[in-house]
């Protein structure tokens, strides 16, 4: 894949009304190789101005590999890093104007909240009373001021990673790299620090780049996706592009998109799909209807196929139902699922109504 034009990740930041506080971090033909394990395999990257990019991938995919290169970490073993045009390759860490958020909090415990902010400054000899006002500023951005003398001890999980925040954000970095900040959190406090976290990043203009392998946190924060596996970018761009255009079977499985066909597609359903070969039907695009019901038109696309299915298991999720459905395609059994609104039962039988914005044209 080729590296991103410089002018799409500048527009993509600034049609979030970043505040200008980052840099344009470039990544160009990053290859990195432990033993005969490719980890990197030239991966191109460009952030803009104050833009989140998320990288979305699986476990071992390449994604830490790339942040602790972008941070000085990881040495290139072929590549170049930018920042705002200046060649980082090979600088240290500390030299870099790059912070660095892992997943696991890591605060020193013989330092109390105060001491763990104010580390960094501390490191580039930040004169103590611009350290206090720092401190402070960026407590109260994460909301947490008046913390400055609690034991990191007592703090929450939750606490504790707003802590790692604001000792990453007090040195004023340029870029932010969070590497899966909220992995070890459970569910309901990650999409609470979900939702915090870019007002925050938003808030002080920082540009960022943060790794998932969760495809709802992934469309939750990300300007861009970049979705990444086996070392290398397979997709770049908006989380509606991603979604709506993945171009391949292994993207569009990744995502979350489950009917996908990209061989030994039956030929009554390639038919019915208007594709040879190659495609997906989007799962929240199938329309099920009652048997013996014709709503034609009812959600805004007329249908160029009707199945008649049976449901086979059934998922309710609060505000849908997951189905799972065997469909009749040209005499042949085939396994779709779809989300309804409605939740027929286990056993019922139903109608599919396909209609053009379900399916997904894939590279063959």
């Amino acid at each position: 894949m080729t590296a991103p034009d410089i002018s799409t990740a500048e527009s993509g930041a600034a049609a979030t009304g970043a505040a200008g506080g980052g840099g344009l971090l470039r990544i160009t033909g990053a290859h990195v190789r432990f033993d005969q394990t490719k980890a990197l395999d030239g991966v191109d990257l460009a952030v803009g101005n104050g833009e989140m990019v998320v990288l979305l991938g699986p476990s071992g995919c390449g994604k830490t590999t790339l942040l602790r290169a972008a941070a000085g970490l990881q040495p290139l073993d072929a590549g170049r890093i930018e920042l705002d045009g200046r060649d980082l390759t090979g600088r240290r860490p500390d030299q870099r104007g790059i912070g660095l958020m892992f997943q696991d909090e890591v605060l020193f415990p013989h330092y109390d909240v105060e001491g763990n902010v104010a580390f960094g400054l501390r490191m580039a000899k930040v004169p103590f009373a611009e350290r206090r006002r720092r401190v402070a500023e960026v407590l109260e951005l994460v909301g947490l001021s008046g913390f400055e003398g609690r034991d990191v001890a007592t703090l929450s999980g939750g606490e504790a990673q707003r802590v790692s925040l604001a000792r990453a954000l007090a040195p004023e970095p340029n870029v932010l790299l969070l590497d899966e900040p909220f992995g070890s959190l459970d569910r309901l406090l990650r999409e609470r620090l979900i939702d915090e976290l870019r007002p925050v990043l938003d808030q002080v203009g920082v540009t960022a780049v943060h790794v998932t392998h969760d495809h709802h946190e992934a469309f939750a924060l990300a300007d861009r996706i970049a979705v990444m596996a086996s070392g290398r970018l397979l997709r770049i761009g908006t989380p509606e592009e991603v979604w709506t255009d993945p171009r391949t079977a292994e993207v569009a499985r990744f995502l979350g998109h489950t009917n996908v066909f990209d061989f030994e597609v039956p030929p009554a359903l390639a038919r019915a799909a208007g594709r040879p070969s190659s495609f997906v039907l989007r799962a929240d695009r199938i329309e099920v209807v009652a048997t013996g019901f014709d709503n034609t038109g009812v959600s805004g696309d007329d249908p160029i196929a009707r199945l008649p299915a049976t449901v086979v298991r059934r998922r309710f999720r609060g505000d849908r139902y997951e189905l799972r459905v065997e469909a009749d395609v040209g005499g042949v059994a085939t396994t779709l699922d779809a989300i309804t609104p409605h939740g027929p039962a286990v056993g019922a039988g139903v109608q599919l109504h396909i209609g053009p914005s379900a399916v997904l044209a894939l590279e063959s």
